[in-house]
């Protein structure tokens, strides 16, 4: 089971990966709802609107609609609030988006398909897989 970052589907969505790379990964395939949120941010900003080609949107809706969304439930959530602390605590902090990722991961037992790996790598126990 993997959980896509949000840099993989923005990589998809700008044709940098294609159809069989995400095949590869079986048939089972999450993201989680705070990359729906970086995503939909980044496709929202002045710097990029201008940059947006015009069939962009709705191939991000179209793949959304395709992927199973991990919610930010009570039990993440703890998780999440147990993770930014320590890292916080280490001086190591990798922002709030990036904790309710691995967060809602780990609680889901998933793997983090990701290109970030300087940042998920200081969460332990998160299973990451890099592309």
């Amino acid at each position: 089971m993997a959980c896509l970052d949000t840099n993989f589907i923005i990589d998809f969505i700008k044709g940098k990966i294609d159809i069989e790379e995400v095949n590869q990964l079986g048939e089972f395939i999450s993201i989680s709802s705070p990359s729906i949120v970086e995503i939909i941010r980044g496709l929202h900003l002045k710097k990029t609107l201008q940059h947006i080609k015009q069939n962009e949107e709705e191939k991000i809706e179209n793949t959304l609609n395709s992927l199973n969304i991990l919610q930010l439930n009570k039990e993440s959530a703890k998780i999440a609030g147990r993770l930014q602390a320590e890292l916080i605590n280490k001086g190591e902090d990798i922002g709030i988006i990036d904790i309710l990722i691995a967060a809602i991961t780990l609680r889901n037992n998933e793997t983090l398909i990701t290109r970030n790996k300087k940042h998920f790598e200081k969460i332990p126990n998160l299973k990451i897989q890099t592309y």
